[in-house]
């Protein structure tokens, strides 16, 4: 949800004329030898001007990236921030040696993925139109995309960081001889996460329940008036 408003500020920057896209789009050259490493993650962050395409790719991100915080990841805030920086840091390699500019909608389509590919019996609807199955749902976007005439390159981009993240997540840990390869860094569950409690934790005496104060009645039986 973060993200979201984070995308819906940056356009709303861009309208009113604080920043311009140019100062957001990614550029190997000014982010390496100009050091404006702020464009690592501002191409993610705007996604043009205000128009269909951006409240659609708004009401996605919005949709799968709430249903995935709260379904499959829920109580595993450091491995869903970990998801977002290994989708990034892939994009951000084929940015390297693609012409593209900006990489949002790529990393909505990586959302609608992993999603689609972790709910596979749910019927989706599209427009009233078509009636599928959830994991065809990235391949009805890209359609989608293909008759708006936009390049599919970035949605490919999305789905194929998608599959790599749910075959390493989702399929290889389970194949036999597989193990789990993508590990969340300790440092983001020292952050992002609630520590557990120590099993082996031996309170206070004072802290103990059996020298907590006792409720009104059993003091009023105790002491009555």
């Amino acid at each position: 949800r973060a993200y979201t408003t984070a995308c819906v500020l940056t356009t709303a920057a861009v309208q009113l004329e604080f920043i311009t896209p140019f100062q957001l789009y990614f550029n190997p050259d000014l982010i390496f030898r100009k050091f404006q490493i702020w464009r690592l993650i501002t191409n993610f962050l705007f996604f043009g001007p205000l128009g269909f395409s951006f409240f659609f790719n708004m009401i996605f991100l919005y949709r799968y990236c709430r249903m995935l915080e709260e379904g499959s990841f829920r109580g595993r805030t450091a491995d869903f921030v970990f998801m977002f920086l290994f989708g990034g840091f892939l994009m951000t390699l084929f940015g390297l040696f693609a012409s593209l500019f900006f990489l949002g909608q790529a990393f909505t389509i990586m959302l609608v993925y992993v999603w689609s590919r972790r709910n596979p019996y749910i019927r989706m609807n599209f427009f009233g139109l078509l009636n599928f199955q959830a994991p065809f749902l990235p391949w009805v976007l890209m359609g989608f995309s293909l008759l708006l005439g936009n390049s599919i390159i970035i949605d490919l981009l999305g789905i194929a960081v998608g599959h790599i993240y749910y075959f390493l997540e989702d399929v290889f840990p389970n194949q036999p001889g597989g193990k789990k390869l993508l590990l969340t860094p300790s440092f983001l569950k020292m952050v992002f996460d609630t520590p557990e409690e120590d099993p082996n934790y031996n309170p206070l005496p004072e802290d103990r329940p059996e020298h907590q104060p006792r409720d009104q009645d059993q003091n009023e039986q105790q002491h009555p008036q």
